[in-house]
């Protein structure tokens, strides 16, 4: 009975790593026979695991979808990636205490042998901030926001929301969800101007009952990343500028990620940088690295964040040129001997 049992639980992992089987693959893997792998599957049915079949010569096997959650079997390399990565911080509000309940689970059952690498792996590995390049908190997403849109993304329905402080309802065919920069957007189409546009998901207040089913007109291209990485710079931003540079375009645009501006020629000479930043001070950091001379005239709280910046590196030089000169030390290569 224990092998029989052992041979069931390795079919069920097997049944569960690839979407179907024949056979004559399971029964060569499992070394029984094709009798003893249609056996086995019966035995499986019986305890409400629904394993789908289609009979004859090139007969194959699969896991269907039940009314109750298979026992899910991993590999010992498998185990350890899904608790370390259920450790693993997430900018997706929810989804904590779940990953917390699915962890106590994993580990409730993880071999020793494992628990050791898991418990090395934790307290050898030191995370960072998620957010290094901004003042701004990473804002947080609801996972059941995440849920509801992605359904509606799948069932072709259209979602109705307000967004940001805008007191107007929005109604729109959404398309993909886009994960960038920490941020979450879902490109949709306003079926009324067939326009499209990239919302920002922590700025979406959804309205219920949601909109209509739509007949899909997917983006031209279809390259929903790249949409969002190019329509950001106008309106995915909190903050947004306008930046003129004492550079061609050309030098300008060699110099930065083009997902993050646009730069718009004025003359050889001259260009126009449009870019944003969720505070005013990410984007004066920002344009003070583009090694260029530039010019800053709105918003009036952007140029109030690059005169203070400005004024805090002339006070750093002030107090440098001011303080006393360093005694040269003696390392390797200097002559510490005393003259004769």
């Amino acid at each position: 009975m224990a092998d029989t049992a052992a041979r069931m639980l390795a079919l069920l992992g097997l049944l569960e790593s690839r979407a179907d089987w024949s056979g004559a693959e399971l029964a060569a893997r499992l070394d029984v026979t094709d009798r003893t792998i249609r056996n086995d599957v019966e035995r499986l049915r019986g305890l409400g695991y629904p394993v789908d079949a289609v009979r004859g010569p090139g007969g194959r096997y699969r896991l269907g979808v039940g009314t109750k959650l298979p026992p899910l079997l991993l590999e010992e390399d498998e185990a350890v990636a899904v608790a370390v990565g259920l450790r693993a911080g997430t900018a997706v509000q929810g989804i904590e205490e779940t990953s917390a309940r699915a962890l106590a689970k994993l580990e409730h059952v993880l071999p020793h042998r494992l628990q050791r690498r898991v418990n090395a792996l934790r307290d050898a590995v030191s995370a960072g901030p998620e957010n290094t390049g901004s003042n701004v908190a990473d804002p947080l997403v609801d996972a059941s926001l995440l849920s509801e849109v992605a359904g509606a993304v799948r069932d072709h329905v259209e979602l109705r929301f307000s967004y940001r402080d805008s007191p107007d309802v929005l109604q729109v065919e959404p398309y993909r969800l886009v994960s960038w920069q920490r941020r979450w957007f879902v490109v949709a189409r306003d079926a009324r101007t067939d326009s499209w546009a990239p919302y920002r998901l922590d700025w979406v207040a959804l309205r219920t009952p949601g909109g209509r089913r739509f007949t899909p007109h997917p983006l031209p291209g279809e390259d929903y990343t790249a949409f969002v990485l190019r329509e950001v710079a106008f309106s995915g931003w909190s903050v947004h500028a306008r930046i003129d540079i004492d550079a061609p375009a050309e030098e300008v645009l060699a110099r930065i990620n083009p997902t993050v501006g646009v730069v718009e020629s004025v003359d050889s000479q001259h260009c126009v940088l449009v870019t944003g930043g969720d505070s005013v001070e990410i984007i004066a950091v920002y344009i003070g690295m583009l090694g260029v001379d530039f010019h800053v005239s709105e918003p009036p709280a952007l140029v109030d964040a690059v005169r203070l910046l400005g004024e805090r590196y002339r006070r750093a030089l002030d107090s440098a040129t001011r303080a006393p000169s360093a005694a040269p030390a003696h390392g390797r290569g200097s002559d510490s001997r005393s003259p004769r």
